[in-house]
């Protein structure tokens, strides 16, 4: 027997500006946003029968057209408006997953109207909405940070491959990916929830000393979760963007830790999620 497994279906890359002139200066939302619909929608595949499928175009008009009253406050806030509208639209749906990436537009000096991209940073937002409830998960992106002391590499495995050796003071650079969950049902000042976040995702970073990278994920991961309550489970990818230090010494010139070449491939990846015991493992939203 031959049947139609687990689906979904949606409308990726919506791109979405929106400018509120109303205030000094001005403010500029720019999201590209990405929805997804999963439920009974297997004859959809087997028979051609569209009569439950709302059109990916809609999706995208939606978008657009709940913007205007809704896009007001958080991303969070939107997408769970974005969510509970398409579980709403139609019988057969029984999830709606939203993605939303924030990126930035910083004003020029006191210009009311003029911008700069700042492309250092992306804030996301992933937000499930089921009949069952809904789960927020937060996140920034291309987040790049550097410690040039107190970060070490000891005491690995060596063999007959091993060339790298050992240090206990190096240069650590990352381009982050991470992203926290919050309690299901939480109804927070996402926004506010954000920048605390942050900003004790960076404290802990600069803070602590770092035993590895794997250590630093860890020791960041537990700050948040110690610090912010409502926060579940903290996930994160960082590359190992490796600073080599160059050999000087064909030249007669000393180098101890001063000059480097910097290099993106090949690098290490290192991935964890750091989560309250207590709660178990929690399915996280993504449109993926």
């Amino acid at each position: 027997m031959i049947e139609v497994g687990p689906n979904s279906y949606g409308k990726s890359a919506i791109r979405l500006v929106k400018v509120d002139r109303d205030q000094a200066p001005h403010r500029v939302r720019d999201l590209t946003i990405a929805i997804a619909l999963a439920g009974d929608f297997a004859t959809s595949y087997s028979e051609g029968d569209n009569s439950a499928v709302i059109a990916t175009d809609t999706m995208k008009n939606t978008a657009y057209a709940l913007a205007g009253e809704h896009l007001t406050g958080s991303i969070e806030g939107y997408g769970l408006v974005l969510g509970r509208h398409f579980l709403a639209a139609g019988r057969e749906v029984d999830l709606v997953k939203v993605s939303i990436d924030a990126h930035a537009w910083r004003p020029i000096d006191s210009a009311p109207d003029a911008f700069t991209r700042d492309a250092s940073e992306t804030r996301k937002a992933d937000v499930s909405v089921s009949r069952d409830g809904f789960l927020v998960e937060a996140g920034i992106a291309d987040l790049v940070v550097m410690k040039t002391t107190r970060s070490a590499f000891a005491g690995f495995p060596r063999d007959r491959f091993t060339t790298l050796p050992e240090t206990d003071d190096r240069i650590m650079a990352t381009k982050v990916t991470a992203s926290w969950g919050y309690a299901r049902d939480a109804e927070l000042d996402f926004d506010a929830v954000f920048d605390r976040v942050r900003s004790t995702f960076l404290g802990a970073f600069a803070d602590h000393d770092s035993a590895s990278v794997q250590h630093s994920i860890w020791v960041i991961a537990r700050a948040i979760l110690e610090a912010h309550p409502e926060v579940d489970d903290v996930t994160m990818s960082l590359p190992n963007l490796h600073h080599w230090t160059v050999d000087l010494s064909p030249y007669g010139i000393a180098n101890d830790r001063e000059i480097y070449v910097a290099t993106k491939e090949p690098h290490g990846l290192i991935e964890a999620t750091i989560r309250r015991a207590d709660i178990g493992s929690v399915e996280r939203p993504g449109t993926s």
